[in-house]
C-alpha cells in the first residue's frame, strides 16, 4: 500500500511546490493593490472590543447560562453607556431563562433587568445626564454584562453616599413594593396586609415600608427563615400551609390587602382573606417554577386553581382584584415617567434613615448559577446581587477516578519488595500482604 501510494505523494508534493512559487492573492490583497492604483489607502478595521457578559444560550436549565465575551454596546441616539458595577437578580430572570414569560427575546442573549454602575458615554439628545454620573437603571435585558446601554428615560441618578450594590437593591424590589402598597394598595396606618415571599427582597421591602406608617404584616414564608424574620414581620405563617385559620384568630374579619407572587390556589385563599373593601394584587406567578427547566404541567395546574371571578361577585361583596407588572409597565405600557417618580419617592425615603436595603448575597458572574439556584431554593433573605468584579469562588478539586486504587496496588507492590528485601519495618513486616490473606483463606 505504501509503494502503491508513493506516485500519488510525488506528485502532490510538486504540486505543492508550485504552489509556493506562485502564491494565489487574496481578496484583501486584491483590494488593497485596486486601492493603491487607484491612489487611496484603505484603512483596516479595528478588532471589536469585547466584555464579560451572562448569556442566555437556550431557554431552559442552568447549563443554558454561560459567561461569555461579546461586543462592547454602541451607542445610539437617546441612550446613555454605562459602566456596570452591580445587578440585581429577580424571580423573573430564573422565568426567563425557563421561557416562561412573554415577549422574550430570540436565544442567545444577555441576561439582567437592573443595574447599577457610571455612565461612560452619552448619546446625541440626553440632556440630563453627563460623563461619571452615578446612576442606576432599568434596562428591559443587558443589563448582566461589564457595559449596557440603555435608554436614559430608564436610568436614574442615585446620591452621593448610596453605594452601588444597595443602588442595585433598590431599584425594582422598592419601586415595586412601593406601588403595590401606596399607589394600588392605599394602605394606611392601621392596616393590614398578607404578604407572601415574604423573606425576598420585595418582601423585605415590603416589610420595611410597612413601619412607616404602622401597617400589620402577615408574612408567608417557609419555616427555616421565621427566626431571621421575626424583626421584620409582625405575623409568620408557614409557606405551603393552610393559614387562613391562623390569620382569622388575630384578625377575624380577615385583611385589607393580600399581595400575591405565587398564585395558583393561593389567589382563591387570598380573595377569601379579603375584608370588605379589600384588595388582592397579584405581582408575580413562582408557582410555575417548580423545576429547573420549564414545566407545562406546572403553568396548567396555576392556572386551573385559580377561581373565575365575575365582576358582579366583586359588585356584590365590595372587593378589588388588581395585578401589578412592572416590566410591561415600563418597556410595553411605556409609563417610565411615572416609574422615576416613584424611584424619587424611594430615595427620599433611604435619605431620610426609613427605608435600607436587606442584601443577602453578592455573587461573580461566573458563579450566577448557584446564585439562581438558591433563588430557586427559596433560601435568601433579601436580595441577591451579582458584582462583575468579583473573583469566582474556587472550585472544588476533582478526584481522578480510579486514583485510590492505584494507589493502593502501588503500595501493596511496596510491601511486597520490602518484605523480599528484608527492609520492611515492623508495622511492615506484621501486617500482612493482600496476596498472603488470600493464601490464609485457601489454606483454611
Amino acid at each position: 500500500m505504501a509503494e502503491e501510494n508513493a506516485p500519488a505523494t510525488t506528485v502532490a508534493a510538486a504540486v505543492a511546490d508550485q504552489q509556493q512559487e506562485k502564491p494565489v492573492p487574496d481578496a484583501a490583497a486584491g483590494d488593497q493593490s485596486k486601492a493603491e492604483g487607484n491612489g487611496k489607502t484603505v484603512a483596516e478595521e479595528p478588532p471589536k472590543a469585547e466584555m464579560k457578559a451572562v448569556v442566555l444560550t437556550g431557554f431552559g436549565g442552568l447549563k443554558s447560562v454561560k459567561i461569555l465575551k461579546k461586543p462592547e454596546p454602541t451607542l445610539a441616539d437617546g441612550e446613555v453607556i454605562i459602566r456596570v458595577k452591580a445587578c440585581g437578580l429577580n424571580f423573573q430572570d430564573l422565568m426567563a431563562r425557563q421561557g416562561a414569560i412573554e415577549s422574550l427575546p430570540k436565544a442567545p442573549f444577555i441576561l439582567g433587568f437592573e443595574c447599577s454602575g457610571v455612565i461612560e458615554q452619552v448619546g446625541e439628545g440626553v440632556e440630563k445626564f453627563k460623563i461619571g454620573d452615578r446612576v442606576v437603571a432599568l434596562p428591559e435585558w443587558r443589563a448582566w454584562s461589564e457595559l449596557v446601554a440603555v435608554p436614559a428615560k430608564n436610568v436614574f441618578a442615585i446620591p452621593e453616599g448610596l453605594n452601588f450594590v444597595d443602588a442595585a437593591a433598590l431599584a425594582t424590589n422598592y419601586i415595586v413594593a412601593y406601588v403595590l402598597l401606596f399607589e394600588l394598595g392605599a394602605v394606611k396606618p392601621g392596616s393590614s396586609l398578607i404578604l407572601h415571599s415574604a423573606g425576598g427582597g420585595v418582601g423585605q421591602a415590603v416589610a420595611q415600608l410597612c413601619k412607616t406608617i404602622d401597617v400589620t404584616v402577615f408574612g408567608v414564608a417557609s419555616k427555616s427563615k421565621h427566626e431571621a424574620l421575626k424583626g421584620t414581620i409582625d405575623h409568620l405563617l408557614e409557606r405551603g400551609s393552610d393559614y387562613a385559620a391562623e390569620v382569622r384568630k388575630v384578625s377575624p374579619e380577615g385583611v385589607d390587602l393580600f399581595l400575591d407572587c405565587v398564585c395558583g390556589e393561593e389567589c382563591s385563599r387570598g380573595y377569601s382573606l379579603l375584608k370588605p373593601m379589600g384588595k388582592y394584587i397579584l405581582f408575580g406567578s413562582s408557582n410555575i417554577v417548580t423545576g429547573e427547566t420549564k414545566s407545562f404541567f406546572s403553568a396548567a395546574k396555576s392556572w386551573w386553581q385559580v377561581d373565575k371571578i365575575s365582576p358582579l361577585k366583586l359588585f356584590d361583596e365590595n372587593k378589588t382584584l388588581m395585578g401589578f407588572n412592572l416590566r410591561r409597565l415600563l418597556f410595553h405600557q411605556n409609563q417610565s415617567e411615572y416609574v422615576a417618580k416613584i424611584f424619587d419617592k424611594v430615595i427620599g425615603l433611604w435619605k431620610d434613615g426609613k427605608v435600607k436595603p436587606v442584601i443577602d448575597s453578592t455573587w461573580a458572574f461566573e458563579d450566577v448559577g448557584e446564585a439562581m439556584q438558591k433563588m430557586h431554593d427559596r433560601k435568601n433573605i433579601g436580595k441577591i446581587v451579582l458584582d462583575p468584579s468579583l473573583e469566582p469562588k474556587p472550585k472544588p478539586a476533582t478526584p481522578v477516578k480510579g486514583k485510590s486504587k492505584n494507589a493502593d496496588k502501588e503500595k501493596e507492590k511496596k510491601e511486597e519488595d520490602s518484605s523480599a528485601n528484608g527492609t520492611s519495618t515492623p508495622a511492615e513486616a506484621s501486617s500482612p500482604t493482600t496476596k498472603e490473606k488470600e493464601k490464609e483463606k485457601e489454606s483454611s
